[in-house]
């Protein structure tokens, strides 16, 4: 009896963790485009450049693509705070703060992937049970303030008000600056609070 190299199986689970990828990120921007209403099995499988047969394959229902979506985006947003949480301080002086105003700007820059992100939240704004990603998301941002304050009445203003600067921002004619997103961190998290 033969047993199978181990490379192929290797490459079949990269060649399967790519095409969930694709489709992942391909749904992101349907979801951007089109809102959460124009992602089906068919957009986001040409929209990844796949056989609609990928999506059903990778996901038992549309419904389950999008929270996949929606957990991604908000897993990498809550990887890149967590980072910012847990770097040292820069020897170039430049603080966390500083760190999460770029981060803020970067997010908006990235125009489909906060509108996805902002489209999808509104789902779980009806489904409770897709909470627990958006619940995780709102403790990463409740830690990022804890570096600054202990007053929790401060933790809970700054973790309503981030979502609602990055909407703003969105919604804008002009585009937010980094130092627009710094001073109002800094207004919301006070140094030596």
């Amino acid at each position: 009896m033969s047993i199978p190299d181990e490379p192929i199986t290797d490459r079949r689970k990269a060649k399967g963790a790519r095409r969930r990828r694709a489709l992942l990120e391909a749904a992101v921007r349907v979801v951007a485009r089109d809102g959460a209403a124009g992602a089906t099995h068919r957009t986001v499988a040409q929209e990844a450049g796949l056989p609609t047969t990928a999506t059903t394959y990778y996901f038992d229902s549309i419904d389950a693509l999008l929270t996949a979506a929606l957990t991604s985006c908000m897993e990498a947003d809550s990887a890149r705070v967590r980072e910012l949480i847990e770097a040292p301080p820069a020897a170039d002086g430049t603080d966390r703060i500083r760190g999460l105003a770029l981060f803020m700007a970067d997010q908006v820059a990235d125009r489909s992937h906060l509108l996805a992100e902002f489209e999808l939240c509104l789902r779980a704004a009806r489904r409770p049970e897709l909470r627990d990603t958006t619940s995780r998301w709102t403790a990463t941002l409740a830690d990022f303030a804890r570096l600054c304050t202990d007053d929790q009445l401060r933790i809970t203003l700054f973790t309503h008000a981030y979502d609602g600067l990055l909407l703003k921002a969105l919604l804008g004619d002009e585009p937010t600056t980094v130092a627009d997103f710094e001073a109002m961190l800094r207004e919301l998290l006070p140094a030596g609070q």
